[in-house]
Order: structure tokens, then C-alpha cells, then sequence
């Protein structure tokens, strides 16, 4: 459950499968509530969905292009997408189909999106090589970062602290201080292009995930946030590249575990401490 509540126990049940919410591939999917979801798809639009029935409750118009990236604000009212139209738009939870926002200023795609904890400022990356921070109420941009090679793949803002994990296609994973919108710390660079990243909700630590193939690369990588912001441990076990990877809620009963997905057409379950998949 996206709640972190566990329904039942014994064996698995069956896959649970909806019919088609997009009309072409879905590229992003983020969890809003523990009962909706928000997907971006091909199609270019944005939609709403209810995990129980797999209904679409809601459906956003307005990219030109396809959505590469959604996400939602802490407070879950507002959704925020990215698109290979260069442009994020900020849609209202049951509000009208249209778009309450945008935010045009990269030159290429948009690859990421992190939404500060109290909603106010949204920083984007792309495949321009910048960082740009944004007012959510304005649309004003608020600074504008470029790096040679940073080619962003995904951002995700550490809970409670002013601070962005980015990772890049330059196959680092960059901490960016939002309040002067600068590199705040940068890990060793890793033998391949990260292509996610996560943060506990403690804030403690930091998740990426590599690219590969045939075997080679694909793992995950736990990184330390607070001390001495080391890699403290690796995750392997997928055959190509690890296109996504989250923690997990922590249920009274359970211990600390992350998920990742990969082109090898598995998710798998890991033991946050040990490294075990379940």
C-alpha cells in the first residue's frame, strides 16, 4: 500500500490490471495519495487515477509534446509535469483541465522536477545542462544554473532541508543548495549514466540507479546525506539498466527496504541494511 499499511499476509495475490488510462505509452508515474496516482504519457496528457479501479478521475490537457516526468506538491493538491516540449505545467487538483501555471525557459527537454516542502518554489532540470528554480505562485524563475555535461535525468528534493539530489547523464549524482541555486556537493562519479534518484523521508540518505547491460552496471547505490556522505552500499542484481528506484514506507512491522525497476523487465525488493532482495 502507498499508505505503508499492509492489508493482509501469506502468498502474493494476483497482479491487479486496468485497462488502458493514455492512449499511447505511459513514460512517469508518481504516487499522489495512498488511493490516486498521477501518470504522464505519450499522449501528452497528464491523468488522475484512483489505485483501487485504475479510473481516471482526472485528465490534464496542454503539453505539445510527451510528458516525461510528473510529480505533486507535499500537500498533494497540485501536480507538476515536464515535457519534451521544453516547457513544466502546474495543474490544480479538481480544479479546471487547463494548466494553473507554466514554466517555459529550457532549451531542450525536461528531465526533471522537485517540489520544495511547502510548495512555494519548484526547481527543473534538463538536457540543456541547467538547473532552473521557480516561483510556484508567479511563474517567475528564480535562477538559472548551467554545467557543462550536466545532462539531468532526475531531481528530488531532500525533505524538510533547502537542499536538491540531482543525477546526470554525466554519471554523477550532484547535491544543489535551492537558496543560492549552487552545487553544494558533488559524490564520485560512478562508471555509468545515473538515471534516478531518491531520499528518505528522514532525510538521511540518498538512493541512485545506474544504467547497463548484459550484466554489466544496472546496480543501485545508497549514499550517506548527513556525515560523511559516502557510498555506504550497492544493489545488484538486475542484468540492464535500473531505470527507477525508491524507499519504500516503512510498516510497523517491516524492515527498511527500497524497490527498483529495471529494462530487464523485473522490480525488485531490496533490504535497505543488508543488501538481500526479498
Amino acid at each position: 500500500r502507498a499508505d505503508g499499511s499492509v492489508e493482509e499476509t501469506g502468498p502474493l495475490r494476483a497482479v491487479q490490471q486496468h485497462g488502458p488510462t493514455h492512449t499511447d505509452a505511459v513514460t512517469s508515474v508518481a504516487a499522489l495519495k495512498p488511493d490516486l496516482c498521477v501518470s504522464g504519457g505519450r499522449d501528452k496528457s497528464v491523468a488522475v487515477c484512483s489505485w483501487r479501479s485504475g479510473a481516471a478521475l482526472q485528465r490534464f490537457i496542454g503539453h505539445e509534446r510527451e510528458v516525461t516526468k510528473v510529480t505533486s506538491a507535499p500537500d498533494a493538491n497540485r501536480v507538476f509535469s515536464a515535457s519534451r516540449d521544453k516547457t513544466v505545467m502546474m495543474w490544480e487538483l479538481h480544479g479546471t483541465s487547463g494548466p494553473s501555471q507554466h514554466f517555459p525557459g529550457h532549451d531542450l527537454v525536461v528531465t526533471g522536477l522537485a517540489v520544495s516542502p511547502d510548495a512555494s518554489q519548484l526547481c527543473t532540470g534538463s538536457r540543456d545542462n541547467t538547473m532552473c528554480k521557480w516561483d510556484t505562485e508567479t511563474g517567475e524563475c528564480l535562477g538559472r544554473a548551467a554545467i557543462s555535461r550536466n545532462l539531468v535525468t532526475h531531481l528530488c528534493w531532500v525533505p524538510g532541508e533547502p537542499y536538491v539530489i540531482q543525477t546526470s547523464e554525466d554519471k554523477t549524482i550532484r547535491i544543489w543548495d535551492s537558496r543560492e541555486l549552487q552545487v553544494a556537493h558533488t559524490f564520485p562519479a560512478k562508471q555509468h549514466i545515473q538515471t534516478c534518484c531518491d531520499v528518505s523521508q528522514d532525510g538521511r540518505y540518498c538512493l541512485s540507479s545506474s544504467s547497463g547491460s548484459a550484466g554489466e552496471g544496472g546496480e543501485a547505490t545508497l549514499w550517506d546525506l548527513r556525515q560523511t556522505r559516502n557510498r555506504v552500499r550497492e544493489y545488484k542484481g538486475h542484468f540492464q539498466t535500473t531505470t527507477s528506484c525508491v524507499f519504500l514506507p516503512r510498516g510497523p512491522a517491516l524492515a527498511p527496504s527500497i524497490a527498483t525497476s529495471s529494462y530487464d523487465s523485473t522490480v525488485k525488493v531490496w533490504d535497505q541494511h543488508t543488501g538481500g532482495r526479498g
